[in-house]
């Protein structure tokens, strides 16, 4: 049984888990005055976010045959992906894709851990190579926008500070502004930027609000949205094991710490217990203490730590990408079978998604027969059924479709029009006969088959029933 004072000892060592690094012990905020990270990892980083950079304010105005490539119109529930839209009618195969991507997510979290968080969130990218850098370059590192925020109200501080949430606000109008872009469309939005405003009223609230959230995530909120808003993390609990590739510190090698001492021969661990890995966290973590729910995985302790390893002269990779499990048995990272298992899983959810995305079909549609009507006799040898059809168009293009019959002979006799004209992502409709010779029956009810053609290209099969004279036998 452990005694008074090693209960106590545990219980001080583990008690930075009993609130988030964030909010104090009170439940106040703690502001992060983050040192500027500076390394190998922290430029790649930079240089893949340039390439999202690039996507993001591109993607809006690329269009695929007058049609944006992305755009989520939550309001009148259209979406398009890669320039393939999707209605309401498509609500089935677009639950299967949202399905599918949230087992990709998970799989991805187990086994990669919290990597997207750090490299791909739109909300990491933004807040530390864009307004964060701002900030560094205006009020200066750490210390001394330490000292500002504490300091008098100076004419000095007045400049920095107005010209620092100048460009942030403006940053925001015009991220927001590209952000409504992938909702409403950017000629939709250039029409509400260059109409009258009495014209686009809604429009502007919404600019204005969307402006006004983003200025007060980045300037104000920061961090605490992937600590307190933010689910993903909490998810780390649940999806992460001792297999989970994670930014993590080597406590086998770096235990027990203590200070460098020039000219010493260390007789304790690695860790010289400098605290350039908490100093950098954008968080404000000790990654030390292990994997936390605002670990990021933004690999700012790894460079940080790779650094006062350089110049202590002891080897680099005390802070490292690493799992648990290879980190207790002094394994390098590796592909292991658990994630050659999952990375396979990954690529057929994709591959699966591309299908799902290739084999859909450009026109939906159902057939349904009259209700309330039996056959109709047509001389002495045919039988008639009289339908309703109702068609989406799916594709950017007018279609001008026309009805053959399948499997059995016959013919179909429109109604009005010899073919059903539909606009690009509208609806049409019409109403036809089927007609079928009698010898053809051969059941009281049977399947058909008709395809719709759009020239001679065969769009889409449909199926219905066909209802024949009672006394046919079966």
């Amino acid at each position: 049984m452990k005694d008074e004072g090693s209960i106590h000892g545990t219980i001080q060592e583990e008690s930075f888990r009993d609130h988030i690094a964030t909010v104090n012990e009170q439940g106040k905020r703690n502001w992060i005055y983050a040192q500027q990270p500076k390394g190998k990892w922290y430029r790649y980083r930079s240089y893949l976010s340039y390439v999202y950079f690039a996507l993001f304010f591109s993607l809006p105005f690329i269009q695929i045959n007058g049609r944006p490539l992305f755009l989520f119109n939550v309001v009148e529930g259209q979406f398009i992906l890669f320039g393939t839209s999707f209605w309401p009618q498509d609500f089935f195969l677009f639950s299967l894709i949202m399905l599918a991507f949230i087992l990709f997510v998970t799989l991805f979290t187990m086994a990669f851990g919290r990597l997207f968080c750090g490299w791909a969130c739109p909300q990491t990218i933004f807040m530390e190579m864009v307004f964060r850098r701002i900030e560094y370059w205006i009020e200066g590192d750490a210390p001394a926008r330490r000292l500002l925020d504490k300091g008098p109200w100076t004419s000095d501080k007045i400049r920095k500070k107005t010209l620092k949430h100048v460009i942030f606000f403006a940053l925001s109008v015009l991220i927001a502004n590209l952000f409504l872009s992938y909702i409403i469309d950017v000629h939709e939005l250039g029409r509400i930027i260059s109409g009258p405003f009495e014209a686009h009223v809604g429009g502007f609230i919404a600019m204005l609000a969307f402006s006004a959230v983003f200025y007060g995530v980045f300037a104000f909120f920061r961090e605490q949205v992937c600590t307190t808003v933010c689910p993903y993390g909490r998810l780390q609990g649940v999806l992460l094991d001792k297999n989970s590739v994670v930014v993590a510190y080597d406590y086998e090698r770096g235990e027990p710490r203590s200070k460098f001492k020039k000219n010493e021969t260390r007789t304790t661990g690695d860790c010289i217990d400098c605290m350039q890995c908490v100093k950098v966290c954008p968080t404000g973590i000790d990654i030390r203490n292990g994997t936390q729910l605002e670990c990021v995985n933004c690999t700012a302790c790894i460079d940080a730590c790779n650094f006062m390893m350089q110049k202590v002269n002891l080897a680099e990779g005390l802070i490292r990408y690493a799992s648990e499990n290879g980190i207790a048995q002094k394994q390098p990272l590796r592909f292991t079978g658990r994630l050659r298992v999952y990375s396979i899983v990954l690529l057929l959810i994709l591959g699966g998604i591309s299908y799902l995305l290739a084999s859909r079909a450009p026109v939906s549609g159902t057939i349904i027969r009259t209700a309330g009507m039996l056959y109709q006799e047509r001389g002495t040898d045919s039988i008639s059924n009289l339908y309703r059809i109702k068609l989406m168009n799916k594709t950017p293009e007018p279609m001008q479709l026309h009805l053959v019959l399948n499997d059995l002979p016959g013919q179909i006799i429109m109604i009005g029009q010899p073919q059903i004209n539909i606009k690009p992502g509208e609806q049409g409709e019409g109403t036809f006969f089927i007609v079928l010779p009698r010898s053809a029956i051969t059941k009281r009810k049977s399947t058909l088959h008709i395809n719709l053609y759009a020239g001679s290209k065969n769009t889409v099969a449909l199926k219905t029933t066909f209802l024949g004279p009672i006394h046919v036998k079966n």
